[in-house]
């Protein structure tokens, strides 16, 4: 299939907006009439920039208020139509999309809007130009893409077709499985948008928070399926209303959106157990380890904080400054070298995790989806001295590595020489990591992980930092065996907005450990001098109140600086160790059928984690 976009998904000019779809790789754009009308360019000199670029113009729109007119409002529409068909011919334009008409001065007699679009059929006939009727989900009598196909199929003619918009249908709950009455020639063109989960007035949520697909909660793919099963063969095209997008890059959301239809025909071409162009996202997935990267000084820093929250020394580089960690089935590497590519990140960035080692069933084939999906492969030139295996650039610069199973013993038997020192035996693995990213990377990032590795989004999280509003979503893979949290935040005060900050761009802030006994592994790090996040009295006293927990509960986990949470299925115990140079800090949890991420206890640590901003500062941590 071709790929479009409608140019009021881009911001900028629309010269800007051609050139990003171009650079991205769409066939063809949608050109939004508002950008048209304030561009300096005329029509005939858009369509040359478009030959130049090689994008076809796919589809003109929208034409408004048309249908159900009465009196001389209707002869007033038609000849509207007729200028526009003027202009579309000198844009090389052989679609419309007509929306169902929303003035209050239209009328719902079908017989009448049924009449209106044979004639406008008839004039669409001279200038070869198909005529997509689309059922705006806000329509005043047409909102509905079974009513719009119902109008189509009583027009009977052959340039009226339908345009269905996931959005429209979606919206308002219509089941996909309805589109199968439409056969495929008459389906005249196909948008997609997706957009979160939201219970708010149509046309707002519409015109403010739609997304791509991949980035929202609606059953796109499914739709996308039930298109499919009809034969069509024309482009998929986003039509997408964002406030942010609109305010952000045109080559990152253009990129995003390229990325977002790909994922979103495999998607649908699985589930119909059709070819697709790209291997299928791995089904298994695991963090085999963490690497921070730091300067020489700041190494026996970090490793005394390694030590203290129970973890080993187990293997060194044999010539550099590498080293291996370990506890339970966790693996961190401190890599402290002069040159190369932790060196270079941690110049950029300061003391941080620069990469993160993932366990695939098949690397190649996750690359290869990787380089489908237009996200970027890192070699030798790009990361000097990394390791000999494939890897990806990730959040903040960062790399992901992808390892074969069968691959990973011998990669540490390659790689470090063993110390001798026990790996501590307690159970101990990687339960998640949280990333900071940029406000206008938020989305983006949600769609690299769901894309590429086939994560699961769960619902998003409204954190309450002293310093304003913070957006996470959880995202993990169907077995939970990898888990991600996405931070972002548009008020500069929050400790997200900071971290951004001082990083110098995104990255990850905390790791997760998951432990069977919290309890028992709280006491024996805070032995060992593990600096822990301190929890105030208050926080004890509400906990008894809303899940009347006995007192020695209470008390143990004031003792520890624990914080817990409940749902219907189970419940959670977390604790935070204070944060290495104000970068990144680690989490220590337990899970008892409890699927979540302590959100309620998040503004809490966050409220901790402010208090003791300025002692830190002081002490220059």
């Amino acid at each position: 299939m071709k790929f479009g976009i409608a140019t009021v998904s881009l911001s900028g000019t629309l010269e800007d907006k051609l050139r990003a779809a171009a650079a991205a790789g769409f066939d063809g754009v949608e050109i939004f009439e508002n950008d048209l009308i304030a561009s300096p360019l005329r029509p005939k000199a858009v369509r040359a920039m478009m030959d130049d670029l090689g994008l076809a113009c796919l589809l003109y729109q929208p034409f408004r208020d048309f249908e159900g007119m009465p009196g001389a409002l209707r002869q007033k529409a038609l000849d509207r139509a007729e200028a526009k068909f003027d202009l579309m011919g000198e844009l090389g334009a052989d679609r419309i999309l007509l929306c169902s008409n929303c003035s209050p001065q239209a009328l719902g007699e079908r017989n009448r809007i049924v009449a209106d679009l044979r004639e406008l059929g008839d004039r669409a006939v001279k200038r070869n130009i198909i005529v997509g009727y689309e059922a705006l989900a806000w329509g005043r009598h047409v909102f509905d893409h079974r009513d719009a196909w119902a109008i189509v199929e009583a027009v009977d003619h052959p340039n009226i077709g339908i345009i269905l918009d996931s959005f429209h249908s979606l919206s308002r709950g219509i089941a996909s499985d309805s589109i199968r009455a439409i056969p495929g020639e008459k389906i005249a063109f196909v948008q997609l948008a997706d957009a979160p989960r939201l219970d708010m007035d149509l046309l707002y949520w519409s015109r403010h928070y739609r997304n791509f697909p991949g980035q929202g909660g609606l059953p796109v793919a499914d739709y996308v399926v039930e298109i499919m099963k009809t034969g069509y063969d024309g482009p998929l095209s986003l039509e997408i209303f964002n406030d942010r997008f609109r305010g952000w890059s045109a080559d990152l959301i253009a990129a995003d959106g390229l990325r977002s239809l790909r994922h979103i025909e495999d998607a649908a071409c699985r589930i119909l157990d059709r070819p697709s162009a790209v291997p299928a996202a791995p089904v298994d997935v695991r963090p085999e380890f963490v690497e921070f990267a730091v300067d020489r000084q700041d190494a026996p820093a970090l490793e005394t904080l390694f030590q203290s929250i129970g973890f080993a020394k187990t293997g060194v580089h044999p010539i550099k400054a590498v080293s291996r960690w370990q506890a339970g089935s966790v693996n961190l590497v401190v890599n402290a070298e002069r040159a190369g590519f932790g060196h270079s990140f941690q110049t950029t960035h300061g003391p941080s995790i620069c990469a993160v080692g993932l366990v695939v069933p098949d690397r190649d084939a996750v690359a290869a989806r990787a380089a489908y999906l237009g996200i970027q492969a890192v070699d030798e030139q790009d990361a000097p001295d990394n390791l000999a295996l494939p890897a990806l650039r990730g959040i903040g610069g960062s790399l992901i590595y992808l390892m074969a199973e069968q691959e990973v013993d011998s990669i540490w038997a390659r790689e470090f020489q063993a110390t001798g020192a026990s790996v501590p035996e307690a159970p101990l693995v990687i339960d998640h990591l949280a990333a900071v990213v940029r406000i206008e990377e938020y989305l983006s990032w949600q769609l690299y992980w769901r894309s590429l590795f086939g994560l699961q989004q769960a619902l998003q999280a409204d954190v309450i930092d002293p310093s304003g509003l913070v957006l996470s979503q959880p995202l993990q893979s169907p077995d939970g065996s990898l888990r991600l949290t996405l931070n972002a935040s548009d008020a500069m005060g929050t400790l997200s907005s900071r971290f951004v900050e001082h990083n110098f761009g995104g990255g990850y802030q905390h790791i997760a450990f998951a432990t069977p006994d919290l309890i028992r592994k709280a006491g024996e790090i805070i032995a060992d001098g593990a600096d822990i996040l301190p929890i105030f009295d208050n926080y004890y006293d509400d906990l008894a109140a809303r899940f009347g927990l006995d007192d020695s509960a209470i008390e143990t986990m004031a003792a520890t600086n624990m914080l817990y949470d409940a749902d219907a299925e189970g419940d959670y115990h977390q604790l935070y160790t204070r944060a290495f140079h104000k970068r990144f800090f680690f989490e220590f949890v337990e899970r008892r059928r409890y699927e979540g991420y302590g959100a309620a206890n998040a503004g809490v640590r966050l409220a901790s984690q402010e208090r003791f901003k300025a002692v830190d500062e002081g002490r220059n941590i």
